[in-house]
């Protein structure tokens, strides 16, 4: 009698793997078609021939976007709207009300920072668990309401630039060199006007350089020349971070970490993929891998550089920054 218990309690198992194995993935809709991330993120997603393929969700219905008075928006988005739908059949509706009504959750894809509270809020409202690309709002006042408003609805969200998750990255961050003491984080920083400073693409590797100090820093001084951006913030404990942002010529991206027992180089670059999969873990699970307050206070670090840049260079703290917001 046991062996035959034994049998069936064995056999419910299996069945109850293979059904959660072959569940059907999430309906996925996506927001602002005006980014090259929106083909390569539904490339991975939707087609599980795809080297790089991600499973778990699927791309099924996108609401256009696009800014007009952002070149790299409008000259673009009709393009990537027209591949969405022949390459991958997604549904494009003219709402994103009514793409809240077609989908499990959204992936804000927005080039254009600026709309991004907008065009959050029915989302939030909606229920909708929600990743937003980078940059998360066209200013630190928008990046804290999206947080209070995502806060105030119970509902989880995050934004993360895919520096954070590449493979190189994430075996930096794991290295053991002791007790983290500084890093220098060094990418592209190229301008926009329609964003400060930063804002615009030193986000990534403000990301990266926050992916290893992590939160604590207190204040921030920043330099910049045509060919670059130099920003240097100042941990809780004497820790120091430095972003160095390249304008000019090479622009690689790359990480060094100065530990108390080693100094440590972040070696190759890595792909999309990594930041997918962890978006879809996030959308299956409700678990945001990086937290509201680690990304607000990578917002107030750029928004202090800024500060400090227009004051010639003069220290500028964070909670300065902060409370103009409130």
């Amino acid at each position: 009698m046991n062996k035959l218990l034994s049998l069936f309690v064995l056999i419910a198992l299996v069945f109850s793997v293979s059904a959660r194995a072959e569940e059907a993935p999430l309906k996925l809709g996506m927001i602002g078609l005006d980014t090259s991330h929106v083909i390569a993120f539904t490339q991975v997603l939707n087609n599980p021939d795809n080297a790089k393929h991600v499973p778990g969700g699927r791309v099924v219905a996108a609401y256009k976007g696009g800014s007009p008075d952002l070149e790299s928006s409008i000259s673009r988005v009709d393009g990537y709207t027209e591949q969405l739908v022949n390459d991958f059949g997604v549904k494009i509706v003219s709402t994103i009300e009514e793409l809240c009504t077609l989908v499990d959750a959204v992936l804000l894809m927005s080039v254009d920072g600026r709309p991004h509270l907008e065009q959050a809020i029915p989302v939030i409202k909606a229920g909708k668990r929600l990743f937003i690309d980078k940059p998360l709002g066209g200013s630190l006042a928008d990046a804290r309401a999206i947080a209070a408003f995502a806060k105030e609805h119970d509902v989880p969200w995050f934004t993360s630039s895919s520096y954070r998750f590449y493979e190189s990255m994430q075996a930096l961050k794991n290295k053991d060199v002791g007790e983290v003491r500084g890093a220098v984080s060094y990418g592209p920083a190229s301008l926009d006007p329609t964003h400060p400073d930063l804002f615009w693409y030193g986000i990534h590797a403000t990301e990266a350089l926050f992916t290893i100090m992590g939160t604590g820093c207190e204040k921030v001084t920043c330099f910049a020349s045509d060919d670059f951006h130099v920003a240097t913030g100042c941990w809780e404990g004497g820790r120091m971070g430095t972003l160095y942002g390249l304008r000019t010529g090479a622009a690689p991206h790359r990480v060094t970490v100065f530990g108390t027992k080693a100094v440590a180089d972040q070696q190759g670059g890595g792909d999309y993929a990594p930041l997918v999969a962890e978006i879809i873990k996030f959308f299956q699970t409700g678990v945001v891998p990086v937290p509201p307050e680690e990304t607000l206070e990578m917002f107030a670090f750029m928004e202090a550089a800024h500060e400090s840049l227009r004051r010639g260079g003069t220290p500028v703290s964070l909670s300065e920054v902060i409370e103009a917001c409130e």
